[in-house]
């Protein structure tokens, strides 16, 4: 674990994986380190408006255990997306083989980013990572469910983007109106479903 100072009172604490992300931030919150934010990513975790000590309040990190359970969310999807056909071939199935394949893994939000909502989902296991697109499209439709290396997501609103899309869901990943606006808000267990 490494930490480096990024502000008068942030701190960026780097560790192996997202999975030790999780699991630190998650320590962390339910330990009582104070901090008025606390964000995990692909590798590290941000702890903003904490005292200078944050080195010493996490001395007692047991380490990259697995962090407990969140709530359990499954997404209905309707399974027409544009790269499914070559995914199955990738995979060595069908479509349908495809869609049992994905319907079958419980995944996790390891981190939310690169736009309000979009859950970077871990859970895949290594033989069904997929490259991203050569060249990402301009627009990809909101709720669109796609695969990139080992991560899935569901887009929550319309953008740009470069991966592989499977499916769409119609459910609201983002809203400002809820008391935890993103749906899949990290360590959310995540099950997709044939809608």
């Amino acid at each position: 674990m490494r930490i480096r100072e990024v502000g008068e009172h942030a701190f960026l604490v780097e560790v192996d994986d997202a999975g030790s992300a999780l699991a630190l931030a998650a320590w962390a919150r339910t330990t009582g380190v104070e901090a008025t934010d606390v964000v995990p990513g692909a590798g590290t975790v941000l702890f903003d408006g904490v005292a200078a000590d944050l080195a010493e309040r996490l001395a007692g990190w047991p380490g990259p255990s697995e962090a407990a359970p969140g709530g359990l969310v499954e997404l209905p999807v309707t399974w027409d997306g544009e790269d499914l056909d070559w995914v199955a071939r990738r995979w060595g199935t069908d479509p349908d083989g495809a869609v049992d394949r994905l319907c079958g893994i419980e995944l996790v939000s390891a981190f939310c980013g690169f736009a309000p909502g979009f859950a970077y989902l871990t859970g895949l296991p290594a033989e069904l990572a997929v490259p991203r697109l050569e060249t990402p499209r301009a627009q990809v439709p909101a709720g669109s469910v796609a695969l990139a290396d080992a991560w899935c997501g569901v887009y929550p609103s319309a953008s740009p983007g470069g991966w592989r899309l499977l499916g769409r869901t119609d459910a609201p990943l983002w809203d400002v109106d809820r008391e935890e606006p993103a749906l899949l808000a990290p360590g959310t267990r995540v099950r997709f479903a044939r809608g």
